[in-house]
């Protein structure tokens, strides 16, 4: 065992859902397992997406030996594409998930530069001092593993995303034999799911809930659209199958459901389904015999979802007496945006299913009873809740410390923790935070592009275009252009301001055009603080004629 035992830090997913990333240390060395997206809350005007902030383990990369992908989630492998210049490591995954990761990185241009290790379903790796066993997980997307990471610090678990289904549709049950014999052979912390640690009971069958979708279908008479987690190969097949029973061919509207369907039968699965067809191939079909397929269940504006519902799909379009299955679950945060898309439906007389009035999805993550089983069959030493908000790693907290002699410590994204033979404790803080994923890179939430937008988002912004001679006298007045300001007679008295403050200055500053900008940008801002609340980003652009361009202006007014 190394001084002082294995470290453990999380870098994103403890304490937050989304951009899970875990470190494991030993003898200097790291190990990344995961490494995923979260979703920006509408705080950061002009992005959508949020990576990791990696920085502690990038100023150190020649100690990380490799990332370990448990699966496929965006909140688990999303990030890969746009930080492993950083990181410059190898690479491991199953077969599905580096499919799904192929594509991520061939948009980047990364595909032929980042070394995937392909690990057989079930398989293992050696990377560096770390033994790393693949355990099979149900979930709700294909390939999903828990990872055996042995140490000279002793035997760790990382649950990732699992469930106990006794009919997943497709994948392997829980493997619930090769846990056992872990828990044998002896586990020193398990690092636990914790999403669903305050929901009672079970999960939910995928078996049982495709019975439901077809009864569902059955009583349906128009067109049936079914949003769903585009990466969700069961519950496409699901709803296939529940089309094909009812008669209804199927019409596939969203990239990322084209891509799940193509990784999952280049990797042997959904091959023996019926033909599905292009978005643009719906207006041809009878509507009793239609159910479209669709991406967006979270509300997204870009989703097929939403452009169906505010009639502004190219191909797809929905009437009154058709129907709409919202197969999933919101994601926190996202609730009002689903909202918007469902009430629009309802107002174009849609019939909206959700899981609130019908049996339409079953969480990929594990209810109490599932953890109360996960602990029992490893019995592990200590219990680490993670992915999840606090209130959840509590809460998982609480339960594995019922089920016997289990120590337990919640940490957040951050923290170091030790875990030595004298049991768990945090000896130290990192720097963790996230960056936004914008077109040009990822970029600091502090950068000046993203406070700007920021800034403008909450207290409008404020244009001054200045025509200037040499001397720096206005050739015409000053032009004010005000956005997301509400201020009575705001653009004549800003104007006024700004001629006034010119005005004033003394002849040798006009002529410098960073005191005529500085002068503006005083002026404005006390003008708009004796008017207003808001703090406008103020924007000023000098245009300098020079002598012969003032003299035919000059002229041009003399003769209008």
């Amino acid at each position: 065992m190394s001084k002082g035992g294995l470290r453990f830090v999380a870098l994103g997913g403890v304490g937050e859902f989304g951009a899970n990333v875990a470190l494991y240390g030993h003898d200097g060395k790291w190990l990344m397992v995961d490494c995923g997206i979260a979703f920006a809350d509408g705080t950061v005007p002009g992005v959508d997406l949020l990576a990791p902030d990696l920085s502690f383990i990038v100023e150190q990369r020649e100690n990380l030996v490799g990332l370990v992908l448990t699966h496929a989630h965006e909140d688990h492998l999303g990030a890969v594409a746009h930080v492993w210049r950083e990181l410059q490591c190898p690479v491991y995954a199953t077969p599905f998930t580096a499919a799904i990761l192929r594509t991520k990185l061939q948009e980047t241009g990364l595909a032929d530069r980042v070394p995937v290790h392909v690990v057989a379903l079930g398989g293992s790796a050696e990377i560096g001092a770390f033994r790393v066993s693949y355990v099979p997980v149900a979930h709700s997307i294909l390939e999903a593993h828990s990872v055996a990471i042995r140490t000279p610090d002793g035997l760790f678990v990382h649950s990732g995303d699992w469930k106990l289904d006794d009919a997943p549709c497709i994948g392997p049950l829980t493997d619930e034999a090769v846990l056992r014999k872990l828990g044998d052979e002896g586990v020193t912390a398990l690092f636990g799911d914790s999403t669903n640690a305050m929901t009672d009971g079970h999960s939910g069958s995928e078996g049982a809930l495709r019975k439901s979708l077809r009864e569902i279908v059955a009583g349906c008479t128009g067109r049936v659209a079914v949003t769903q987690f585009a990466s969700n190969a069961a519950r496409i097949e699901s709803v296939v199958r529940a089309a094909a029973d009812n008669d209804r061919e199927v019409v596939v509207a969203g990239r990322s459901l084209w891509r799940t369907i193509g990784a999952a039968q280049e990797c042997g699965y959904l091959r023996d389904l019926p033909p599905l067809l292009e978005e643009d191939e719906a207006p041809h079909l009878p509507p009793r015999n239609t159910l479209l397929l669709l991406t967006g269940c979270q509300g997204e504006a870009r989703g097929a979802m939403s452009r169906v519902a505010f009639g502004e799909h190219r191909n797809v379009r929905l009437r009154r007496g058709d129907t709409v299955i919202f197969s999933s679950k919101a994601i926190p945060g996202n609730e009002r945006e689903i909202g918007r898309v469902a009430s629009q439906l309802t107002r174009s007389g849609v019939r909206v299913v959700t899981g609130r009035d019908s049996f339409v999805h079953v969480s990929g993550h594990p209810a109490r009873d599932e953890l109360a089983k996960m602990i029992q069959w490893l019995r592990p030493r200590i219990v680490v809740p993670v992915h999840g908000e606090l209130t959840h790693l509590e809460a998982h907290a609480e339960l594995a410390r019922a089920q016997g002699e289990v120590e337990t410590i919640v940490v957040e994204n951050g923290a170091m923790l030790e875990i030595g033979p004298d049991g768990p404790k945090v000896v130290g803080e990192v720097a963790f935070g996230k960056r936004a994923i914008t077109a040009a890179g990822l970029r600091a939430l502090d950068s000046p592009g993203v406070t700007d937008r920021r800034r403008m988002m909450f207290n409008g912004a404020v244009a001054v275009f200045l025509v200037l001679d040499p001397a720096g006298n206005p050739v015409s007045p000053p032009s004010v252009v005000l956005r997301g300001l509400d201020v009575e007679n705001g653009v004549e008295a800003a104007a006024t301001a700004v001629a006034e403050r010119i005005a004033d200055l003394p002849r040798a500053r006009r002529r410098d055009d960073a005191e005529i900008e500085l002068a503006v940008r005083q002026a404005l801002r006390a003008q708009f603080r004796r008017r207003s609340a808001q703090r406008p980003s103020i924007d000023v652009e000098i245009v300098r004629l020079d002598r012969d361009a003032v003299a035919v202006s000059a002229r041009k007014v003399e003769n209008a």
